[in-house]
């Protein structure tokens, strides 16, 4: 007998334990070479691991336990050849009448077939429904997000699921119906992302001084922009002209202004950045990731909403990367879009700011001595103290509103 170790590789300089979130091939299954065979959960993304080498697969982890990196994960024994896998005593099979097609249908089949993708596996595990149980209309036969959703709201139903059946249901809720009366309690592990959220959130209140400053802004202006141009933009560049952007661009023109807030505190060194990189907050099934928009301050409105669209797609289908995690020099956090009036957004470290917008209001404001209706937001600025003075916050926040107020300003650089 030959054995293949296979351990937990080096994933990345800040990584140093991963969870094995799932077993992709069943402990006795005959796998080839650089065939995924599990998948790790690490503070950032989730990550398939292929296989070293062809032979039979021997679990040594379990699903759900947490692996520092050169953990010993699973072994292959490169002595087994395919057809000779879980069931070795049973006589061998006739040959297929299209052998040449086989192997490669049946690897196919044996991966792809009945696996639901990362996002896909949370809802089922959190609706306790068995992937067994639900057919996938993805790639292969892989079991889509929609197929998850649809599998959970309607668990009687077994026809295939169209692609883009179910992309209206409503948000599936995470907990099982509770029963009117009930005392039962439920104990379920934190995810690695959710449990380094919460320790990165920590370390943020206890390690920076922060405190957080207010304004408002009238978008009035904003409003009218995308309105007279949102066709032409939409027409010439084929995505819509968004607020975040908008909000990016006035950031960006402010913090190449005022570089103590696009800074950061590293030791008893402070390192001044000279480019932008916003790091864009979204909301995904496993938790908040801020993966950053690079050189903000040199890319064009429809630059910046296309690869927000692309990060946040990637983010809510669990295929980031760790380098499209890393970085950001100012964070911007919208609590608006679940209807957050206003609130005090948490540092992301390292960095020194965050800008929280919030929900856009038709309020009575004062102008001119008139009581005019205007669409009204809040804007927070949370910030360190120990590198950002209390004038320089208030005077970022100034900024970024007389910007927001009169966008074309912004757009000749006045």
């Amino acid at each position: 007998m030959s054995l293949v170790e296979m351990k937990v590789p080096t994933i990345g300089e800040s990584i140093t334990e991963v969870t094995l979130s799932q077993w992709l091939k069943k402990d006795g299954d005959f796998v080839k070479i650089d065939e995924p065979i599990c998948e790790f959960e690490s503070d950032k993304a989730t990550l398939e691991f292929p296989a070293e080498a062809s032979g039979r697969l021997i679990h040594v982890a379990k699903e759900g336990e947490d692996l520092p990196i050169g953990t010993l994960v699973a072994r292959i024994d490169t002595s087994v050849t395919a057809g000779v896998a879980a069931t070795p005593a049973q006589p061998a099979a006739p040959a297929p009448e299209t052998p040449a097609s086989s192997p490669a249908e049946s690897t196919s089949t044996s991966y792809a077939a009945g696996h639901p993708s990362p996002a896909a596996g949370k809802i089922l595990r959190e609706g306790n429904v068995d992937p067994a149980q639900v057919e996938g209309t993805g790639r292969d036969g892989r079991i889509t997000r929609e197929d998850a959703l649809k599998a959970v709201t309607n668990p009687t139903a077994t026809a295939p699921v169209s692609p883009t059946a179910g992309t209206e249901t409503p948000a599936v809720p995470s907990t099982p119906v509770i029963q009117v009366g009930s005392r039962n309690i439920r104990v379920e592990k934190m995810s690695r992302m959710r449990r380094t959220i919460a320790a990165r959130l920590v370390s943020a209140k206890n390690q920076t001084a922060m405190l957080t400053t207010f304004n408002e802004v009238d978008l009035t202006a904003v409003n009218e922009l995308r309105k007279q141009y949102q066709d032409r933009f939409v027409a010439k560049y084929g995505i819509k002209l968004g607020y975040m952007s908008i909000f990016a661009k006035a950031c960006a023109k402010v913090l190449m202004e005022m570089p103590d807030v696009n800074a950061m505190i590293e030791g008893t060194d402070i390192i001044y950045n000279d480019f932008v990189d916003i790091s864009i907050a979204i909301s995904t099934p496993n938790g908040l990731v801020v993966p950053p928009v690079k050189n903000v301050e040199s890319k064009n409105f429809a630059e910046i909403e296309n690869e927000i669209k692309d990060l946040a797609d990637k983010a809510r289908n669990g295929k980031l990367s760790l380098e499209e995690m890393k970085g950001g020099t100012f964070t911007i956090t919208n609590g608006g879009i679940f209807g957050s009036l206003v609130s005090t957004p948490i540092i992301n470290e390292p960095q020194s700011a965050i800008l929280g917008m919030h929900a856009i209001k038709d309020r009575p404001i004062a102008i001119n001595g008139q009581v005019v209706i205007r669409p009204m937001m809040y804007l927070a600025l949370s910030y360190d103290h120990r590198i950002i003075d209390g004038s320089t916050s208030v005077t970022f926040l100034v900024k970024v509103k007389e910007l927001l107020e009169d966008p074309m300003a912004m757009m000749l650089d006045i």
